[in-house]
């Protein structure tokens, strides 16, 4: 039995530094997010969008940057990598629904969820061969 995840998945230099990249960015606005609801709640609460049905204290935010903050952590070691999308990309279905529950723009507001997971699964693709493995993109691996 060969293994699906060999020497010969390992992206080249190009890939792998643009998944970082793309990774790295993904991971600086979560921690900035994450970081502001539970450094400075207050803050958080003066500049979200009025009307989006969430009780505006200090302890929603708190618990909105703790279930923000440990899934950023899990997808930034690589072991736990993509159970960190997984949770993340929960997160930002949450973000999205609430969006378009109160009919905020398409998309500047409801996708940018969309838009920021897109990223997130990205940038592991293509810096992650498990990924590349559970979903492979090219024709020839797909038969």
């Amino acid at each position: 039995m060969t293994d699906p995840i060999s020497s010969e998945s390992v992206p080249a230099k190009g890939p792998l530094i643009a998944g970082r990249i793309l990774s790295g960015l993904v991971i600086l606005f979560l921690l900035f997010d994450a970081g502001l609801k539970l450094v400075s709640p207050e803050t958080a609460i003066r500049y979200s969008p009025p009307g989006l049905g969430w009780p505006l204290d200090v302890s929603t935010m708190t618990l909105l940057g703790t279930l923000l903050l440990i899934p950023t952590l899990l997808y930034i070691w690589p072991r736990t990598a993509i159970l960190g999308a997984i949770l993340i990309t929960a997160y930002l279905g949450g973000a999205v629904a609430t969006h378009v529950r109160i009919h905020s723009p398409l998309f500047s507001h409801i996708l940018f969820g969309v838009y920021l997971g897109v990223m997130l699964w990205g940038g592991l693709w293509l810096r992650d061969p498990r990924v590349r493995a559970l979903i492979p993109l090219s024709k020839g691996a797909i038969q």
